[in-house]
């Protein structure tokens, strides 16, 4: 399912004011039983499944659903995280020393979640663009091709590096200045690093009081083992970092709710 736009009378699309959390996706869905059923097709003996571009889940025939496909491109400083953060959310192991991307690596994740209001269950399938900071400064083209016909941008700081923090602004305006009616979302990184902190809680505050962003937080914590000590446990992973798939499910599947005209827009910059 493609995404849809809501324009204003300058012709750009509206942004939608993000919805509160929890009330559009059912967030602890994927621990029931039910949602457990759901995930075992992007499992594999508890491995998490790696699918190619082309490929998609297989669900049986009587739980087949529906699929809203996004792409979503990664923003922020080099060194971050972003690499490492695309890996815990597909489930691949983090690289343990920091190499800048080169060029454009595209992830395809998916991710079933509950809707609150009908209980139609939906398969999210994320893609996303993750482009080394060089790359992007050397290569005119790089930032236009990631930023095309994007829904959403995450845009990352690290815990452990303040100017990652202040760096958002810069970002967010290079970035997204543009695209009004893009998704976009902020995540902290090595949050496990808190009390090595550069960034303090009433920045973060004042940070979501100027911007209305939604804001998460993610650890750099390695992914857990299964009994043998070197594959990663891909259900305890999804554990980890549903927060970050539920949030990113919420924010698009409601922003293409106000675009198609089923919700309204509370975004000031609506025209009456």
């Amino acid at each position: 399912m493609a995404s849809c736009r809501l324009l204003t009378q300058s012709g750009r699309p509206a942004m939608a004011r993000p919805p509160a959390p929890g009330s559009v996706i059912v967030p602890d869905w994927h621990e029931s039983a039910e949602g457990k059923e759901y995930l075992a097709c992007i499992l594999r003996k508890n491995r998490r499944r790696v699918f190619g571009l082309l490929e998609r889940p297989v669900l049986p025939p009587p739980v087949a659903i529906d699929t809203a496909s996004y792409k979503i491109f990664m923003s922020g400083k080099s060194g971050v995280g972003k690499t490492a953060l695309v890996a815990k959310l597909a489930g691949l192991e983090v690289p343990l020393v920091h190499h800048e991307t080169t060029g454009i690596q595209t992830t395809v994740v998916f991710w079933p979640a509950k809707l609150q209001v009908s209980d139609r269950v939906v398969m999210f399938r994320f893609e996303f663009w993750d482009c080394g900071e060089s790359a992007l400064k050397k290569f005119d083209h790089m930032l236009p091709a990631c930023k095309e016909k994007t829904d959403a941008f995450l845009f990352l700081f690290s815990f452990t590096d303040r100017a990652s923090f202040e760096d958002l602004p810069g970002q967010l305006a290079r970035v997204s200045g543009e695209a009004p009616g893009v998704v976009r979302m902020v995540i902290g990184s090595k949050f496990d690093q808190y009390m090595h902190t550069d960034v303090p809680e009433r920045d973060l505050t004042a940070f979501r009081q100027a911007w209305e962003l939604p804001l998460l937080r993610v650890k750099s914590v390695p992914g857990r083992r299964l009994a043998d000590g070197r594959t990663l446990d891909g259900r305890a992973g999804l554990a980890d970092i549903a927060h970050v798939l539920n949030g990113l499910a919420e924010q698009l599947w409601h922003q293409d709710q106000v675009a198609a005209g089923l919700l309204p827009n509370t975004s000031e910059n609506t025209p009456s």
